[in-house]
């Protein structure tokens, strides 16, 4: 999609306060109200207008805007990096979408600020007619191994805010929050009373998610990775020590003739939890380098040795069984 400069769009500086964000909205809003403008492209204008001062009018989402946006120019191919809101604190479980200001906004500002939840700004009436506390709503990026150990971790959030002096300032809290072994991405951890303040304050609910790993990936509650296996340990099977995230060894048996590509699944070994998940390990084969003498006079022996091996036709038999199985 194309990165939309929501400062061009109002033509305003990006250090400007919020007054005259405020100014120049209404200022284009006179020019391009479609019950007062004559222009054909009116009415686009000013849901393009509206749009960006949705973004910039609002402390949470100017910041994290301005966090995304930086060094991307108006119109250029833009795609968000994952997580790119992790720990901005937002009020609300979480940040609405453009049904929240009755428009029809563009792809990217869905894409920003689009998923669904609580609208913003909501909150309760507590006990006695006191107004409740908003809840707040954050998303936090763990490591693998920090999600399947759990314990006591310590995050810190920035809470965009408006000052004094009229711009967008970050206020910084660091929280400890205890996590269950095995928490789930997509798990929302709930802190009491440490949201909005009220009577009583609200809660702040934390989105886990977890950090892209080099070689393990979570499926639900299953944990998937890679099992690389030598030639002869694929073709002979045997025992073999798999490494996992947490920093524990697991023994597993490669089955003889164990092909590439093909799932072990280990029950119960997976991501911890009621009930816990499994692991998935794909086997790769890994061969010798050809450039090392020995294993290159091994593999010209094997060539003549089996001179009727033909690896296409076999791969393909293994297809066509496969197929019949799945029929």
């Amino acid at each position: 999609m194309e990165f939309k400069d929501y400062y061009q769009v109002l033509g305003v500086a990006r250090d400007a306060t919020q007054d005259a964000v405020k100014k120049a909205y209404r200022k284009l809003a006179r020019q391009f109200h479609p019950d007062v403008s004559k222009a054909p492209d009116a009415s686009a204008r000013m849901s393009e207008v509206n749009e960006a001062y949705a973004v910039l009018s609002d402390p949470e989402r100017r910041a994290a805007y301005d966090k995304v946006g930086r060094g991307h120019q108006a119109g250029e191919r833009f795609t968000p990096p994952p997580d790119w809101d992790a720990g901005f604190e937002f009020q609300g479980r979480a940040p609405g979408g453009a049904s929240e200001f009755g428009g029809d906004f563009s792809d990217f500002f869905e894409q920003l600020f689009g998923r669904a939840g609580m609208p913003r700004g909501a909150a309760r009436h507590g006990r006695g007619g006191a107004m409740r506390g908003e809840d707040h709503h954050a998303k936090i990026v763990l490591e693998l191994e920090a999600a399947l150990r759990g314990g006591v971790h310590r995050v810190s959030l920035r809470q965009p805010q408006l000052g004094p002096d009229g711009h967008v300032v970050l206020a910084e809290r660091t929280l400890e929050v205890t996590l269950p072994p095995g928490v789930r991405p997509g798990r929302l951890v709930r802190l009491a009373g440490q949201g909005g303040p009220g009577q009583p304050p609200g809660d702040l609910f934390l989105e886990v998610v977890l950090h892209e790993h080099p070689r393990w990936r979570v499926d639900g509650a299953d944990l998937v990775g890679e099992l690389p296996v030598a030639p002869w340990e694929a073709a002979l099977g045997g025992v073999l020590p798999v490494a996992l995230p947490d920093g524990s060894t697991l023994q597993v048996r490669v089955p003889a003739g164990a092909q590439a590509g093909q799932r072990l699944t280990l029950r119960g070994r997976g991501l911890p939890g009621t009930p816990p998940g499994d692991l998935d390990l794909v086997v790769r084969v890994v061969l010798p380098s050809a450039l090392e003498p020995r294993a290159r006079a091994l593999y010209e022996r094997m060539a003549q040795e089996l001179p009727d091996f033909d690896a296409r036709k076999v791969a393909a038999a293994e297809a066509q069984r496969r197929g019949g199985d799945e029929r």
